[in-house]
């Protein structure tokens, strides 16, 4: 069905005028938002925490629930009194429940040889062990330490990336270590 620019201001003005209506005392909303809350929080039995969502820095509110009896993490939500969100969460917030319980996460470290065809394990600290020699390895290869006649002692080889799955603190200290190492290419990817 289309409609003209006319009709549909038209229409967008009844709207807009049938809400303030509303909102003026025409329809009490509190009570529906109540009633939704609490069968929302009482859908699941346990006890629960307030906490601030991992992902970006707005630092919204959520409720952790978990199990009384076991401690597992059983919902994950958002608060309603949390003055930044207001109980609500957006997409990355909403699946946070997927950080503790997904049968797809990976939770060993994978490596595949140049040139090789399959994965394999390995542990945690050889795994460490590579990073640290590889980020000294190339360090060292592209150290800059003058240019053009101006102390710069800087690494270009090297670029770092932060996210929004990060706390601030972590990404603070992300930044000075690279930083420390000369790296002047930080990004920090902290939008929805």
């Amino acid at each position: 069905m289309a409609i003209s620019r006319r009709e549909f201001l038209k229409r967008t003005g009844v709207a807009a005028a049938g809400l303030t209506v509303a909102s003026i005392g025409g329809l009490d909303v509190k009570p529906v938002q109540a009633r939704v809350n609490s069968i929302k929080l009482n859908a699941k039995k346990g006890k629960q925490y307030p906490s601030v969502c991992p992902y970006c820095s707005v630092g919204c509110g959520m409720i952790i629930t978990s199990d009384e009896k076991t401690g597992q993490i059983i919902n994950i939500e958002g608060n309603p009194d949390s003055p930044v969100n207001l109980g609500s969460l957006c997409p990355k917030g909403a699946a946070a429940f997927q950080l503790v319980h997904n049968e797809h996460r990976q939770k060993k470290v994978l490596y595949r040889a140049p040139g090789a065809t399959k994965w394999e394990e390995k542990p945690l600290d050889w795994a460490y062990e590579q990073i640290a020699k590889r980020v000294k390895e190339t360090r060292d290869k592209t150290f800059v330490e003058t240019y053009e006649g101006k102390k710069v002692n800087m690494t270009p080889g090297i670029a770092a990336l932060g996210g929004s799955t990060m706390e601030n603190e972590w990404n603070y200290l992300w930044a000075k270590l690279m930083r420390s190492l000369g790296v002047v290419n930080i990004e920090n990817q902290a939008r929805i």
